[in-house]
């Protein structure tokens, strides 16, 4: 009797160790290929600091295998709006005029939204006050990019303001420095990471054929996410369970400074 209940229990054993594991849930995220220092392309990799930190968190997901697929930002907001896409980083939260974006992962990281102007601009007059005193001034803004404010978009509807749209930083920073917008507004880091990378390859003659940049009024501070589609209709049943178990993970790297880790390994590069 005795043998066997032991043989009984030495195959279950071996058919618990042998039984293949629960097979990975496989995701793809999108991640915008020209937003540098956060999410950007450079020879062909996926860089920055919001990959390196969601690279991180994905690793630590149990039962997904997570795929980063970067795409032009507003490729990205298609892919969610039509419901083909899962997720998108890093949308700030625009949940009113992106009714196709719910939910939104935990905030990831704060950005200084600011405004640079060329040196003519900001010498001639002190312009603290957003957006009045930046009336009639082109502003750059990347493509896709909902930054401004309400205020400052009405401004625009009014042709107090005009906008230039640009495909990315490079080529807002480069706009501005030839004179043909008068500021560019996107995130802090994001602007001086482009001058410096411009700089170092020698592309931004600061002073001579280009302008000098300089900072104005920051406009706003806004936090990046991870944003899912709310169009999928039921197609990527899996959503609630991953958005609970990364918004776990993310609020564990920044409670043990492993996010703050990351951002200022990268910025040390």
């Amino acid at each position: 009797m005795i043998r066997n209940m032991i043989a009984a229990v030495f195959f279950l054993l071996v058919i618990i160790l042998i039984r293949p594991a629960a097979a990975e849930i496989k995701v793809t995220v999108y991640a915008d290929d020209n937003y540098p220092p956060y999410s950007y392309l450079e020879k062909g990799q996926l860089k920055g600091i919001y990959s390196d930190i969601f690279r991180a968190a994905f690793d630590k997901m149990r039962g997904y295998k997570v795929t980063i697929e970067a795409v032009p930002w507003k490729r990205g907001l298609k892919l969610l709006e039509n419901g083909k896409g899962f997720a998108l980083y890093p949308p700030y939260f625009h949940a009113l005029k992106r009714p196709y974006i719910w939910p939104y992962s935990l905030p990831v990281l704060d950005e200084r939204v600011v405004v640079f102007c060329s040196e003519e601009i900001l010498t001639h007059s002190i312009r603290n006050k957003w957006p009045e005193d930046y009336y009639g001034l082109t502003i750059g803004n990347n493509a896709g990019f909902n930054l401004g404010g309400e205020k400052f978009w009405q401004a625009v509807k009014d042709k107090k303001i005009n906008v230039y749209e640009a495909k990315g930083n490079r080529e807002n920073i480069l706009m501005l420095a030839l004179g043909r917008t008068d500021c560019y507004m996107n995130d802090r880091l994001s602007i001086l990471w482009g001058l410096k990378k411009l700089k170092h390859q020698k592309v931004y003659d600061e002073g001579g054929i280009h302008s000098r940049l300089l900072q104005g009024t920051t406009i706003t501070i806004e936090q990046g996410f991870l944003g899912y589609t709310s169009r999928d209709n039921g197609k990527f049943v899996f959503k609630d369970d991953f958005k609970k178990k990364l918004d776990i993970i993310i609020y564990e790297m920044r409670k043990t400074g492993e996010l703050q880790d990351i951002i200022d390994a990268f910025m040390r590069r």
